[in-house]
């Protein structure tokens, strides 16, 4: 096997590895509860991209539109999200966060970043870096090559 197989083998194990570790921590964790990931991450994108219709919301999430339409259909049951017709298309409807929703987001984001401070306790800022920025560049390369919308833009600090 010649170096890069062998980084490739090495890469392909560990994501296998990653996947079930964050399976594990949301099973063993209370901070779903509130949101669930995909609920999490649908206000999380409008907190950062701003109001958008539905088309928008599901490419910037890899997701198929009738499937983010009945994931904001429950999260505006749960008056997390608003919905209002698009100013130049009365047609689209244009998604938004509620206050109580970017509440209950910023309150799992919180709990999510002490979590994983705890996990993180004995890496050095330096690799706690490190690792941002090659989440960041994996997350990247999915997007460029499987999602429809622009890539999100890079988080302050992980260059």
């Amino acid at each position: 096997m010649d170096a890069t197989s062998a980084a490739l083998d090495v890469i392909e194990h560990q994501a296998a590895v990653l996947v079930r570790n964050f399976e594990l921590l949301y099973r063993r964790t209370d901070i779903h509860d509130d949101l669930d990931r995909a609920e999490y991450l649908l206000l999380r994108t409008l907190a950062e991209s701003g109001p958008q219709d539905i088309n928008s919301l599901a490419a910037a999430l890899g997701l198929d539109p009738s499937t983010a339409g009945r994931q904001v259909a429950a999260l505006q049951g749960l008056g997390l999200v608003a919905r209002s017709p698009a100013p130049t298309d009365r047609r689209r409807s244009i998604i938004t966060p509620t206050g109580e929703g970017l509440r209950r987001m910023e309150e799992v984001r919180v709990r999510r970043a002490e979590s994983l401070a705890g996990l993180l306790e004995g890496w050095s800022e330096e690799e706690r870096h490190t690792l941002g920025v090659m989440f960041t560049k994996y997350n990247r390369s999915v997007a460029e090559r499987f999602l429809t919308a622009a890539p999100a833009p890079e988080p302050a600090g992980a260059r």
